[in-house]
């Protein structure tokens, strides 16, 4: 038996429903669609996590940078909205269908900053390893497992 905890998250949803049981190392938690599309709203949606780790990384990310700095950081509000918005600029873009993913992150630093502590903070934020990973793109590998009896 290994000493590295298992990384992997597992997620199962049973043959009616969409609501997802997943398993994250010793955490357990919903994540399901609205009403309003076939789902029981029992957890958040799967943008939602995608959303929350986005802003929980760039929180924990300006929180250990203003520490390090001991810059008088009380607080870090992150907002994000996703949504689909035509590009400005595209070849396709008269095509239907044509999107493209935009994330809106708004920060809001709790704190007696100075404007340039606001500033670096601000570059900092986009500096989170969650955000690093979805703008350089992921490869995403998908095995396909033998069924369990």
């Amino acid at each position: 038996m290994s000493d590295t905890p298992d990384k992997s998250v597992l997620v199962t949803v049973g043959p009616e429903a969409l609501l997802a049981d997943v398993q994250a190392g010793r955490h357990t938690y919903f994540v399901d669609e609205p009403v309003a599309v076939g789902g029981q709203d029992r957890g958040p949606t799967p943008y939602d996590l995608l959303l929350s780790a986005l802003g929980a990384c760039t929180a924990i990310t300006l929180r250990l940078y203003a520490t390090q700095k001991k810059w008088p950081l009380e607080g870090i509000e992150v907002r994000l909205r996703h949504q689909r918005v035509h590009a400005d600029d595209c070849e396709k873009c008269e095509q239907p269908g044509e999107m493209l993913e935009q994330v809106e992150k708004e920060l809001r630093l709790l704190g007696p900053l100075s404007d340039e502590q606001r500033q670096r903070l601000h570059v900092i934020s986009q500096k989170c390893p969650v955000q690093k990973s979805l703008m350089r793109g992921l490869h995403i590998v998908t095995v396909l497992a033998e069924p369990t009896a």
